[in-house]
């Protein structure tokens, strides 16, 4: 069978170079130095397609995600609390910076990384986690440290090829954590065998065996490779400026090879995602949205179908303007040529469209389901203040995936009203008619919605029948049509522009044509 998703492709692609193998290892990981955002993300989504598709073909497959807390901090993110705090710890490993932010948590990273972990599962993305402080404190890297040490000379001539200027004479492939202060030491020497001796400036000294004390890291160009040779990953992914030519992939792959002897990992670069309209995202910036604000706005479906729909190499802007509406559309279209609802004469097109809705969904349901209107639920939510249960009553539905869909689509609805909504959508529906707006109307203005009343009494219109007669009456008037729509918007919203007025007309029935009566 054809693989036509790129999941499908780069899983059959491992399942070649890689061999026949009970398990795959893929990997991902991110530094948590700063609020996990949406583009850190993608790492993560990514890896749980490669996943997913390595099980479709019948192959068993682990995601490890690590955190790499065991980083030095370096930055203060722009967008976190009490910076004159977290200025006394830069230069210090992560896990030494406390939580400053909430105070709930071990430490700084974990603050960060559980936030993600939390949510993950509304997404349907269940790496194991692993923490690199762990690794390290455990001494799990003992092994791959002594090599580095060992082949000091090796590792420098495979960077010195992709760097302008050389590595010194006295560089050491890892730092050292001093035990007292938690700084990288200063003076570090490797004695041999297992043993190394450390002098801070904070005066504290010791010789110890890295085999008991986690104290010593490798850094990180030789940590990457050591990390693909302990855990034999099959599979790791990156952002494309590792991937560029002399990048740390290239390093790190030729490291894997010439120094721990073993085949690195199949991998891709991703591009970068960014805000439409905005800037990049940026941890350390402060640029950031996290993926539980896009939750607000997109069911966790449509967040997995944006990832899946686009080619990891593609860069892409999640939207949170009037894109929103076109994306539910887009993604409802998805479903339907799913369910055989919607034709498709390309099979290339209708086989790569159902495979990105079997990677999209969380649990795929068992027939077509029921689809809400975002655009709707964005009026509806509004007539009826926000109320989400009356919004609900106006959908006749039975099933319990409905439900859960349909209140999920209107607090989606009702958040991106509130947060991101040009003011054009944004309405509120007039109890009554003031005496302001009635002065605002022209003697015409007010009969061709008086007319409109008696004419909705006397038959029943549907969108476009509605709209041609909101024309008839304004022409037989001598009424310019967009003078129409004006007053008829003051009298229901005591504003200029609104919803499509039929449809808006129609949706609100007695309301509506009570309101115009107030004009008599």
């Amino acid at each position: 069978m054809e693989d036509y998703h790129w999941a499908d492709q780069v899983a059959a692609k491992i399942i070649k170079e890689k061999g026949n193998k009970k398990e795959y290892i893929v990997a991902t990981g991110v530094t948590p130095s700063g609020t996990i955002h949406i583009g850190n993300f993608r790492e993560l989504i990514t890896g749980d397609f490669i996943v997913k598709a390595l099980e479709k073909k019948g192959k068993g497959a682990i995601h490890y995600h690590y955190w790499d807390d065991y980083d030095v901090f370096r930055k203060i993110p722009v967008n976190m609390p009490k910076q004159d705090i977290l200025q006394e710890y830069l230069r210090q490993a992560l896990i030494y910076v406390p939580d400053v932010i909430d105070g709930k948590h071990k430490n700084y990273p974990e603050h960060n990384e559980k936030e993600v972990e939390n949510i993950l599962p509304a997404v349907g993305v269940t790496p194991k986690f692993l923490k690199q402080s762990e690794l390290y404190q455990k001494c799990a890297y003992a092994e791959e440290i002594k090599t580095a040490l060992e082949k000091i000379n090796d590792i420098k001539e495979i960077a010195n090829k992709r760097r302008k200027e050389d590595l010194k004479e006295d560089w050491l492939p890892v730092s050292v954590y001093c035990e007292k202060c938690h700084l990288e030491a200063n003076q570090i020497t490797y004695d041999g065998n297992y043993t190394i001796s450390y002098e801070c400036n904070c005066g504290n000294k010791d010789t110890f065996d890295f085999r008991k004390k986690g104290l010593v890291k490798l850094k990180w160009r030789i940590q990457w490779p050591a990390w693909w040779h302990l855990r034999k990953v099959d599979f790791e992914s990156a952002g494309k400026d590792h991937f560029a030519s002399g990048g740390s992939i290239d390093t790190g792959r030729e490291i894997q090879k010439k120094i721990y002897g073993s085949e690195p990992p199949l991998g891709f670069g991703f591009g970068w995602i960014s805000v439409k309209g905005g800037k990049q995202f940026s941890s350390s910036g402060g640029v950031i949205i996290t993926l539980k604000e896009a939750l607000e706005i997109y069911e966790p479906a449509i967040i997995r179908w944006l990832f899946a729909g686009s080619r990891p190499s593609a860069e892409f802007a999640i939207s949170f303007d009037l894109d929103v509406l076109k994306i539910y559309e887009d993604f409802d279209k998805t479903e339907r040529i799913y369910f055989e609802n919607e034709k498709v004469d390309n099979i290339k097109k209708k086989e790569t469209e159902k495979r990105t809705y079997e990677l999209s969904m969380v649990d795929i349901p068992e027939k077509m389901p029921l689809q809400p209107s975002f655009r709707h639920l964005t009026t509806l939510s509004q007539i009826y203040n926000f109320n989400i249960e009356k919004v609900m009553k106006e959908y006749d539905v039975k099933e319990d995936y409905d439900k859960k869909r349909l209140k999920t689509r209107i607090e989606c609805a009702i958040s991106w009203l509130r947060k991101y909504a040009p003011d054009e959508y944004k309405f509120e529906l007039q109890e009554k008619v003031s005496e302001e707006v009635k002065k605002k109307l022209h003697k015409k203005e007010k009969e061709a919605l008086l007319i409109i009343v008696e004419k909705m009494k006397e038959k029943k219109y549907n969108e476009k029948t509605l709209f041609e007669e909101f024309y008839n009456v304004s022409k037989e008037l001598g009424l310019e049509p967009k003078d129409f729509f004006r007053a008829a918007y003051y009298v229901l919203l005591n504003k200029e522009k609104g919803p499509k007025l039929a449809h808006f007309v129609l949706l609100l029935g007695d309301k509506a044509t009570r309101l115009f009566e107030e004009l008599k």
